[in-house]
């Protein structure tokens, strides 16, 4: 399944959970957010509220060019913090993942990029979900074939879901399908998935599942390397693309299969246009950026402000070679921001994390770094309308009222408004209210620090990756700045990837920078994301390690809500809950990709309206005259 990720919108792009190394963890929980009717009947097609936007005979997708010609390389640099590979096998946490290798798997099902909440066949023909919602079943196509020429056979869909449930693969495969009691072969071409209990989401996790051949890693002897020893095995998936070569863990390239079985499918028509597609990965962002500048690669997406007016220039841009364009997506902006590590006592006081928000200046970083390029985030849904905005309205307090004696009253009344530092504000008045709140929280300034009553002083680190610094450190260096008026000591420390991601896996931080990416239909993902469960599982994504009751409750009402109303509700809610909780203290976003591109490039007149930038080119865009361009 081609990945569908949302991109970061920031001047220093921080880690978005499940994407760096391991873009198929990503391309499954984005799957998982669309939902599905309940048909009495097989269908082509479901979708969670109403009836799929594209009808049963379909040819292609609004957003691709059907006419698109077929052929060229594109070459891009590294999508992702990551600087080096280790292994082409995505479904195990420790090592790093080579870029793109999510174009050799594909699931049962596939979504559109212009609908919130559907998911169309890809390896099945048909799907049917019981009227109970306890089962789903898919029948695959009978043309679908491995790359090594295999069908594809419900034996094979099975062996990957057991196997991805197994301790063998990263624990948050078993995580997501925790609600998949088992999978059940009914005929060769036929597979049914059964459910502890009803739930929409659950028909789309199972259609979600990465499909494998049981032959990936068989050796000669009739024995099987483990999954989680797989690394430089060719997979055998039954994507568009095989690996063509790979150099010393930097560069790889993809050759499209021309014996591709799915390329006539109406949601594979107009993509999967380039005959070859490289990756070479760059030690750093300023190397990146000039090996695009010396022509070195085709696309740059710009996460960086600062680069884009001033370091986005010259002869290759003036000439015409190069161009710059920004284009509108409706992504949601999702929430990025610098996370606390509630395992630490440090952070473990709300008034002490409301502080810590309150010395933030983004504002003055707006004006001075940014060009004024983004909004200042107060939501973890913002750009969307599941953002909470107001006083609770009466479907968010149906969900918040049976939960009111464990929550914070505020919960009940506006919804929290970020300091700011224009005028009237000022940093000054924000750190004066910081300064309160530490003191309520037992923290006074004596003998040049910030102490509590045991006299240890107020100090911790701030995380980052080394790849990204040089964008990174003036923006953390005005936050320490403004943090050591408070008496508080916050060091910046960056290493590379590679040690950084072993250090979220084991959750060995104070803050960090990241992203959570926004969602249309939150859902499962937010589980992931914010459940007690998942806070003591390494690797997950509840790296802030949030462990509440009353949020676990909002969440299981956010999963089986029954109605888009039900959704948006307990979404606002969930976004109320959150906030009030301080657990980040919120960035910035924009509504728009920044993509700079070889002039040869082309890409489809209409845009998708949730994607990616990087897996729109991959995906979509096309090499020469083509059609024209936008």
């Amino acid at each position: 399944m081609k990945a569908t990720t949302i991109v970061r919108h920031t001047p220093a792009p921080p880690r978005e959970r499940a994407v760096g190394p391991r873009p198929l963890l990503l391309a499954c929980c984005l799957a998982w957010l669309l939902g599905c009717a309940t048909p009495a009947h097989a269908v082509y097609a479901i979708a969670q509220f109403g009836e799929p936007k594209y009808a049963p005979d379909f040819k292609h997708f609004d957003y691709v060019n059907p006419d698109a010609p077929k052929g060229g390389t594109l070459v891009l640099s590294n999508p992702s913090r990551l600087t080096s590979f280790d292994k082409f096998n995505p479904f195990t946490l420790r090592g790093n993942t080579a870029p793109g290798v999510d174009m050799l798997f594909e699931s049962l099902t596939t979504g559109s990029s212009d609908e919130v909440a559907s998911a169309y066949g890809l390896l099945a023909d048909d799907i049917r979900i019981a009227p109970d919602r306890l089962s789903v079943t898919y029948h695959i196509n009978p043309r679908a074939r491995f790359s090594n020429g295999d069908a594809v056979t419900a034996d094979d869909v099975k062996y990957s879901f057991d196997t991805l449930k197994s301790p063998r693969a990263a624990p948050q495969f078993a995580a997501f399908y925790s609600e998949i009691a088992r999978a059940v072969v009914v005929d060769p071409a036929t597979i049914r998935f059964e459910f502890r209990q009803p739930n929409r989401e659950l028909p789309l996790i199972a259609g979600a599942i990465p499909v494998f051949s049981h032959k990936w890693g068989l050796k000669p002897d009739g024995t099987h390397v483990p999954l989680d020893q797989l690394a430089f095995e060719q997979p055998i998936g039954s994507g568009p693309y095989l690996i063509d070569r790979y150099d010393g863990g930097h560069t790889i390239t993809y050759r499209r299969n021309p014996a591709y079985w799915g390329a006539a499918l109406p949601v594979r028509v107009g993509t999967d246009n380039f005959d070859y597609i490289t990756y070479k990965l760059y030690a750093d962002s300023t190397a990146r950026l000039e090996a695009f500048k010396a022509g070195k690669y085709d696309a740059l997406v710009e996460y960086v402000a600062r680069n884009w007016a001033r370091r986005d220039v010259g002869k290759r841009f003036d000439n015409g070679e190069l161009v710059k364009r920004e284009f509108r997506q409706h992504n949601g902006a999702g929430m990025q921001g610098l996370v606390m590590n509630l395992r630490r006592p440090l952070f473990q006081d709300v008034r002490v994390r409301r502080a810590l928000d309150l010395a933030f200046d983004f504002e003055w970083l707006n004006r001075q770094l940014f060009f004024g390029a983004y909004t200042r985030l107060d939501s973890y849904f913002a750009d969307s309308p599941l953002q909470a905005t107001g006083m609770p309205s009466e479907g968010e307090l149906a969900v918040l009222n049976p939960l009111r004696a464990q929550l914070d009253p505020a919960v009940f009344g506006p919804m929290t408004v970020q300091p700011d530092t224009d005028p009237p504000g000022s940093l000054r008045s924000n750190l004066l209210q910081a300064r309160a709140l530490l003191a309520q929280a037992g923290w006074h300034y004596r003998d040049g620090a910030l102490r509590n009553a045991q006299g240890q002083p107020f100090r911790f680190e701030i995380l980052d990756d080394s790849g990204q610094s040089a964008a990174t450190q003036p923006i953390m260096s005005a936050y320490i700045r403004n943090l050591s008026k408070l008496g508080i000591e916050a060091t910046y420390r960056a290493v590379d990837f590679a040690l950084i991601q072993k250090r979220y896996d084991a959750f060995e931080f104070d803050m960090t920078m990241l992203r959570y990416p926004g969602v249309q239909v939150p859902g499962t993902e937010q589980v992931s994301r914010f459940g007690s469960k998942s806070a003591d599982e390494q690797g997950s994504d509840n790296l802030m390690g949030l462990k509440s009751p009353a949020i676990d409750a909002i969440l299981r009402s956010l999963v089986h809500a029954q109605t888009k109303a039900q959704l948006v509700d307990t979404a606002r809610a969930l976004d109320r809950v959150l906030m009030h909780g301080y657990y980040v203290v919120p960035q910035w976003y924009s509504t728009t990709h920044r993509i700079a591109y070889k002039r040869a490039l082309r890409y489809p007149a209409t845009l998708p309206l949730y994607y990616s930038a990087e897996d729109w080119i991959v995906s979509t865009w096309w090499s020469g005259a083509g059609a024209a361009q936008r």
